[in-house]
């Protein structure tokens, strides 16, 4: 199981991501969240940072502005955590590899929620229904619902993660989960990292894959 942390601000914490063997950054791009990273780390720091893939996240960006990130940055993947149609995720999977992001009910119907997306991603990420929120909420949905996932297309599981699911998140048994994906309760205020909680998560989780 692979590891992202995302809403990072800081280039220290983002060093610290790098010494711990987090798999992946996300950093987020939308205006409107708390841990906007554009106007709080630079962009050649995050591009030059090596030993760790970076995601950006966007919400319904226009695809000049996504694209320009993108190259800005130095990113390795984008998630899109918005209303994105088939047709603009087919275009960034040209660039750079797409996880599309679902928030997740009570319910869910896999095949009308997903079926469309899955010629134009490599990943799906599913979070926790948050209203008009584009996730971030803390909770997590009823990972049983996932049981019912009929796919190989792989996942990253996201939404009120913390350190105490690591236990349970290591029992799952789950063949397409790829990646936890792991943000707010982590955190000593918003885009700020508790970076000893992080190391004893990842430490919890290597020490199971990293046999």
């Amino acid at each position: 199981m692979k590891i992202k942390v995302c809403g990072i601000t800081r280039r220290e914490d983002l060093q610290q991501l790098v010494n711990y063997q987090v798999n992946y950054a996300g950093f987020i791009f939308y205006e409107k969240s708390p841990r906007f990273a554009a106007h709080k780390i630079d962009a050649r720091t995050v591009r030059e940072t090596a030993g760790i893939k970076k995601v950006g996240v966007f919400v319904n960006a226009p695809l000049e502005q996504l694209q320009r990130t993108i190259a800005d940055y130095g990113l390795d993947m984008v998630q899109l955590h918005g209303d994105e149609t088939p047709e603009y995720c087919a275009v960034i999977q040209r660039i750079v590899p797409v996880i599309k992001a679902f928030r997740v009910g009570d319910n869910v119907d896999w095949s009308a929620l997903l079926s469309a997306y899955l010629p134009v991603t490599s990943y799906f990420l599913f979070d926790t229904e948050a209203g008009k929120e584009y996730g971030g909420t803390g909770k997590r949905f009823n990972w049983e619902l996932l049981k019912t996932y009929p796919y190989t297309h792989p996942f990253y599981l996201s939404g009120g993660i913390g350190l105490e699911e690591a236990p349970e998140l290591l029992q799952l048994q789950l063949p397409a989960l790829f990646a936890v994906d792991v943000n707010s309760r982590f955190e000593i205020q918003p885009g700020v990292k508790n970076m000893e909680k992080v190391r004893l998560f990842t430490d919890q989780i290597h020490s199971t894959y990293l046999k």
